[in-house]
């Protein structure tokens, strides 16, 4: 009877064992698939589903800092932007109407492009002064960014009258307080083989023709100080040396409230206008060597008669690299270097012969 009633009892054990051991299969094989999915990665999205909801998530950039403006190879304390001294743009009460076009004039009391267009100047600085044109401006408009981005502030620049889309270069001319003149196509020694232009003052022609091809000339651009005897390399001999057709230049010039600039070393100072004669012509040739000689014949010159104006024809880029280095180291050599307004003379005066502070200490 004992062994009859422990035998429903192992019966029972062995029922639930063989359950929880179906229960392992059952949840050991679920494992697996879970996994085995998991390894396979989720199904493709069928053709034409709608992607599935993504998930926003915060996410948090980065501080980077402001760039700072690179001021190009070559640049030099002066080059740098914020040490500009803007000068301002064409003034309509400077203008009048002319025949090809808006022509300079003397403004109410008395106002003239020298003194409103000129880049302003210490007149109290009793050091030499040494200033420097560069001409050929505008008909290159890479070569003309160039120079107006490299070149020292106080260098002046000279425009051609026949440069396209000329206003954008002299608006950054301007922001960089760069003071511009106008280049006059005078007729050149072997002209026409060296020709300045369809609208060129000749010898050939009369007194009103050449005042109407200057009148066109004077109209192309507004907002110059004054106006150089020069197209580039090209420096008007031939026109110069009519004494007549000259003085006409110049008081046309005079009327209008700008200065001249004659480039030819020998000359004699204007007669007839505000303005100067250059001292030496700094890039004939247009070497390294060259160029630097010629500017430190420049300073030369400045000291012993406490002003020199140099004039180069051409923005080369080896100009432009000379000169952009010695611009940064002339006034640490005790001169100044200041603009052509800076250096002008009144009609018909002679420089002086001595600087000033030479003739102070006597």
């Amino acid at each position: 009877m004992a062994e009859a009633k422990a035998t429903p009892a192992r019966g029972g054990r062995a029922g639930w064992i063989v359950l929880g051991l179906t229960w392992l299969v059952v949840l050991g094989g679920v494992g697996g698939i879970v996994a085995w999915l998991d390894h396979l990665g989720p199904l493709p999205p069928e053709a034409g589903a709608p992607p599935p909801p993504q998930v926003a998530q915060a996410v948090v950039a980065p501080e980077v800092p402001a760039p700072v403006p690179d001021p190009g190879p070559g640049a030099t304390a002066e080059t740098v932007p914020g040490d500009a001294r803007p000068i301002p743009g064409p003034d309509p009460e400077l203008l009048e109407p002319g025949p090809h076009g808006p022509l300079p004039r003397i403004g109410p009391q008395g106002r003239t492009a020298i003194r409103t267009y000129g880049r302003p100047f210490d007149r109290q600085d009793t050091r030499p002064r040494v200033g420097l044109i560069v001409g050929g401006l505008g008909l290159n408009a890479a070569l003309a960014e160039d120079a107006i981005r490299r070149l020292p502030a106080a260098v002046t620049l000279a425009f051609s009258p026949y440069a396209p889309r000329i206003e954008r270069l002299l608006d950054q001319a301007r922001a960089r307080g760069m003071e511009v003149l106008l280049a006059l196509p005078l007729e050149p020694t072997g002209y026409p083989l060296n020709n300045p232009g369809d609208r060129a003052l000749l010898t050939s022609l009369t007194d009103q023709e050449n005042q109407d091809r200057l009148d066109w000339v004077m109209s192309r651009f507004a907002g110059y100080a004054g106006a150089v005897g020069a197209h580039g390399p090209m420096r008007g001999e031939r026109f110069a040396l009519l004494p007549d057709r000259l003085s006409a230049l110049q008081q046309s010039l005079a009327r209008r409230g700008l200065l001249y600039v004659d480039p030819r070393p020998a000359a004699s100072q204007p007669a007839r206008a505000w303005g100067r004669v250059v001292d030496i012509l700094v890039d004939e040739p247009a070497t390294r060597a060259e160029i630097d000689r010629r500017l430190g014949e420049l300073e030369r010159m400045a000291r012993e008669r406490g002003t020199a104006l140099g004039y180069a024809g051409e923005p080369s880029p080896v100009l432009v690299e000379r000169v952009a280095i010695w611009g940064a180291q002339v006034e640490g050599r005790g001169l100044a270097l200041a603009p052509v307004s800076a250096l002008i003379r009144a009609p018909g005066e002679a420089l002086p012969a001595t600087p000033p502070a030479a003739r102070a200490a006597r």
